[in-house]
């Protein structure tokens, strides 16, 4: 019997149903695989673009291909996992989107390892060992390569699980780790890496009682006043300076200070004059804008965004000019060895290692960075533009304060650190009736004792306390698995090189 027009109709939209969802499951995965794709030509070309830039033996030439193709990783990395630190508190704030965060940090991110990224790297990632002591350049060449490469992998596994860590502590793990493999413990600087591991505690305290205490001012001067609007136009203009002053200072002491050095007393002087001049030119700015705004919270938060879109794009210009000498300070150390001899403490970048460097960091962030930055913006406390004014100024006053008392500070650390303290000041201000909250001793409670005070039960938490959990874990070991992984990446490698001679 021949099937109705009925059922062979259903069968042709059953059919076309299967071939629609065929074609939706191959874009997916092509959308998937494409930003691996284009990672994975970059990587080809950093080693091509390497390979004709600098003249080497023969023998060299995979060392050098080597280096190019593993320093280009790590840019990508330290582009996806650290980046997030300075545009997601604005993401989460609902100031930028991810878009407009992705385009504004990669542009300030190239601009600073471009333009003040400095012409000098120390070889040895901040004097973790002492080159020449023991080391042949053939071992510090495989040393350095299992270093860059154990670093890239660990920030690699960090960003897959949502962490952001410190790419600083990666590579000094990785350069420890290799360093005790290639020559001993004796190689290590134990005192550097003593205050390194003091950052692990300083960094976090610090950024978390800077940003709670702006916060703090934010929330008794403007936020919790009768009248917020006229709160908002005395006090605004007055923290504009103050963010102003504080990153005048701020780029001069650490995102210019390879082309610029200024002695302090000239970088106290243009502070000061930079707040005099900010709070004067902000205050007709903070009025007509207020003249449009009520009294409303929400309508007075937003007289922080254009202040914080600001900082968090000097932030990225300085963690641009900072933080790419991880990503090529390894690589410019192995190439200094083709021309050089000898292991020097400090070697010149060459333009095409620092290109390298900071199109690997740009595009590390287009293509993995929005995951870390919804993580560190939305996932850990609840921010809008004040708290997220005061992550992005309490990075740059800890900064300056650590670095003027002589302290190791991690950046990442400061910012997560920094909304950390944001959430835990809100969840102390915001349940002043704490006290109410008392726990049900009944063993058959009835539903009204069940729902008493749940609002404040359910705001008690305001931080999620597996971030904080998971985080913490990942700084405290980030230093030991690179430096593990990197020993091991470098008794393969010198097996591998003794094999094939």
């Amino acid at each position: 019997m021949k099937n109705s027009p009925i059922k062979q109709s259903n069968r042709y939209v059953n059919d076309l149903r299967r071939i629609y969802f065929s074609h939706d499951q191959v874009k997916q995965r092509r959308m998937v695989l494409l930003p691996f794709t284009i990672a994975a030509l970059f990587l080809v070309i950093a080693g091509i673009y390497g390979s004709m830039s600098l003249d080497v033996a023969s023998e060299d030439v995979v060392m050098l291909v080597s280096a190019a193709v593993i320093g280009g990783y790590m840019a990508l990395n330290i582009g996806a996992n650290d980046v997030a630190n300075n545009m997601g508190p604005a993401v989460g704030g609902k100031v930028l989107t991810v878009a407009a965060a992705v385009i504004i940090a990669a542009v300030c991110e190239s601009a600073g390892a471009l333009l003040a990224g400095g012409d000098v790297v120390k070889t040895v990632a901040k004097g973790i060992i002492n080159p020449g002591d023991g080391v042949d350049i053939g071992d510090f060449r495989n040393l350095m390569l299992s270093a860059l490469l154990a670093a890239a992998l660990w920030i690699n596994l960090a960003t897959f699980m949502n962490a952001p860590v410190s790419t600083t502590h990666s590579i000094v793990g990785g350069v420890m780790g290799a360093g005790i493999a290639g020559a001993g413990f004796g190689l290590v600087n134990w005192t550097t890496m003593s205050k390194i591991a003091a950052s692990w505690v300083i960094s976090p305290v610090f950024g978390g009682l800077v940003a709670a205490g702006l916060l703090f001012l934010i929330k008794v001067k403007i936020l919790n006043a009768q009248d917020r609007n006229q709160a908002a136009r005395r006090w605004v203009p007055v923290l504009i300076g103050l963010m102003s002053s504080a990153f005048m200072a701020y780029m001069a002491m650490k995102g210019l200070k390879k082309i610029w050095k200024p002695s302090v007393e000239v970088i106290v002087l243009y502070a000061i004059l930079s707040f005099f001049i900010t709070w004067f030119i902000s205050i007709p700015f903070i009025k007509k804008q207020a003249e449009n705004l009520g009294n409303r919270k929400k309508q007075i938060n937003t007289l922080f965004n254009v202040p914080l879109i600001i900082g968090v794009a000097l932030l990225c210009f300085a963690h641009g000019a900072n933080d790419v000498a991880n990503a090529v300070g390894p690589l410019a150390a192995i190439v200094s060895t083709f021309t050089d001899p000898s292991v020097a403490a400090k070697v010149s970048i060459p333009l095409w290692v620092m290109i390298i460097g900071a199109f690997g960091l740009a595009l590390g962030l287009l293509l993995f960075g929005p995951k870390l930055i919804n993580t560190v913006g939305e996932k850990i406390t609840r921010l809008n533009a004040p708290r997220a004014y005061c992550v992005a100024l309490a990075s740059a006053v800890t900064v300056l304060i650590a670095t003027t008392l002589g302290l190791p500070v991690s950046s990442t650390h400061i910012a997560i650190g920094a909304i950390f303290g944001i959430g835990f000041l809100r969840e102390y201000m915001e349940n002043p009736d704490k006290k109410r909250l008392k726990p049900i001793h009944k063993l058959n409670p009835t539903a009204l004792d069940a729902f008493q005070n749940v609002e404040i039960r359910l705001r008690r938490k305001l931080v999620r306390r597996r971030y904080v959990l998971s985080i913490g874990a990942a700084w405290i070991i980030t230093v030991p698995a690179s430096a593990i992984l990197a020993a091991s990446l470098f008794y393969v490698l010198q097996f591998l090189i003794s094999t094939v001679k």
